[in-house]
């Protein structure tokens, strides 16, 4: 630091420290700089945002309860409101692998929004006699009940903002395209081997089946996200904190983010126990899972030009080698994929961190804070990324398909009930050694007539989707 920098002297319970003047945060989050320097990794937006709204929601209750001074609960809210409207936000300066529970991270927090509201009240940053970020914007709250609620507002609000808007826009695609392919007809395939034949729309009204499905799973999962131990403050019991405080701050919480939020049964149990979270991350992974799988058939069917299947065309966003001229690849698709094993490698991590806590705290919290969030926020960005970028834009071989579909060997499965499946596979063999059709050799053998053959090989009647009545009763 230069000579002549402006400073100011700040103190804690280990000593005092210089930080410069234009610093918002303080002493311990200096510490914690100087003790993390690991990942270069900084806390997401959406977290830095959810931790800023307990502590305006806390603000605002502590100061209708006589908690702390009337005066400063409004500068808090107004330092809390500026920050979620974008101030401040390079502030938030702790490595994401840092202090257990996220404790440094939490007095980033409680420093910077001191700081500011000094400022609105007319005062000089660092004077914590003051507004002080322990007593004053951390009065009756803990690491421990913060941090794990801050998880859950950040889920939901990435999960409102980010995932459900990418999934719900697939899905809808998906619709759009199985309509518009419902009379197209192509080959189905089965072990990467010639099988039955399948409506082009058929596929992907699949694939917005299975995306569908996977969004009420993850609904259903985030319901635990809503169920609070904020209010019980250092281990579960609300030491501090005020008879009204833990009912009125789920509320006013819950009214900032425009989602219903209550206290959970136990205080206690929710500052413990990791389980929502690895709910949730589980209900990603298995979504995850399956845009691998849809992701690898869309590659698959567009293989080519000339060497692969190529029954779809991905619309091309980009030139796909820096040596072979004329090449594109299917490029959203892998992109896609590489999202989704991440997703799944912090589903693994979460879990572990999960188990790890002891007694009345779990302190792999902050590990759990970024991969559950990252994971709903990449997942969704993902979606909506393939969604404009390839799903909405794919055409169909219609030529191609057919010819697939009618060279498969594999129609020879509708003659089983008319000839018997020992006839019908000796007859797909002879048709692939000689080259013969499978009409030719059936009439030939005089195993059917031709109406009937016809009727029995009719691509339009045997890929009809049966009628269902959903599962319901």
């Amino acid at each position: 630091m230069p000579e002549n920098h402006a400073v100011r002297l700040e103190q804690d319970s280990m000593g005092e420290r210089k930080i410069p003047e234009e610093i918002y945060f303080g002493i311990q989050t200096l510490r914690a700089t100087e003790n993390f320097r690991i990942s270069g990794l900084r806390p997401l937006p959406t977290y830095i945002d959810a931790c800023v709204l307990i502590k305006k929601a806390t603000a605002i209750v502590n100061t209708e309860l006589g908690c702390i001074p009337p005066e400063i609960g409004p500068a808090i809210v107004q330092a809390a409101d500026e920050i979620l409207n974008g101030s401040l936000r390079d502030q938030f300066v702790v490595d994401v692998y840092q202090a257990g529970a996220g404790t440094s991270h939490h007095m980033n927090v409680n420093e910077v929004l001191a700081n500011r509201a000094l400022e609105i009240l007319g005062d000089v940053k660092g004077n914590y006699q003051r507004v002080n970020p322990n007593d004053h914007v951390n009065y009756g709250q803990s690491t421990n009940d913060v941090i794990p609620t801050a998880i859950r507002v950040g889920g939901l609000l990435a999960l409102e903002h980010t995932l459900y808007p990418g999934l719900s826009g697939a899905i809808a695609a998906l619709d759009t395209k199985a309509e518009e392919f419902q009379d197209i007809i192509r080959s189905g395939r089965t072990h990467l081997q010639d099988a039955v034949p399948v409506r082009m729309g058929e596929t992907f009204r699949a694939w917005a089946q299975i995306l569908a499905e996977h969004l009420i799973r993850i609904e259903t999962a985030s319901g635990d996200l809503t169920l609070l131990g904020l209010g019980g403050s250092a281990a579960g019991t609300g030491l501090n904190t005020h008879p009204q405080y833990c009912d009125r701050v789920a509320q006013v919480l819950g009214s900032l983010i425009d989602h219903p939020l209550r206290p959970a049964p136990h205080l206690m149990a929710a500052m413990q126990s990791m389980a929502p979270f690895v709910s949730v991350s589980g209900a990603l992974r298995n979504l995850a899972q399956d845009c691998v799988k849809i992701s690898h058939d869309l590659r698959l069917l567009d293989s080519g030009p000339k060497t692969g299947l190529k029954e779809i065309q991905l619309p091309p966003v980009q030139p796909g080698s820096s040596i072979m001229p004329g090449k594109y690849n299917p490029v959203m698709a892998e992109m896609t994929s590489m999202v989704c094993f991440q997703v799944m490698g912090y589903d693994m991590a979460i879990a572990l961190a999960a188990q790890a806590g002891q007694l009345e705290l779990n302190v792999m919290m902050p590990l759990i804070a970024y991969n559950l969030i990252h994971s709903i926020e990449i997942l969704g960005n993902t979606l909506t990324a393939l969604t404009e970028r390839c799903i909405q834009g794919i055409m169909a071989n219609r030529d191609r398909c057919l010819a697939y579909a009618e060279g498969s060997l594999a129609l020879v499965t509708a003659l089983n009930p008319h000839i018997g499946y020992l006839n019908a596979a000796a007859i797909a063999k002879e048709s692939l050694a000689t080259g013969k059709s499978l009409r030719a050799i059936v009439l030939e053998q005089g195993l059917m007539t031709e109406a009937a053959l016809a009727e029995v090989l009719d691509l339009g009647q045997m890929s009809q989707m049966p009628r269902t009545d959903g599962g319901e009763d």
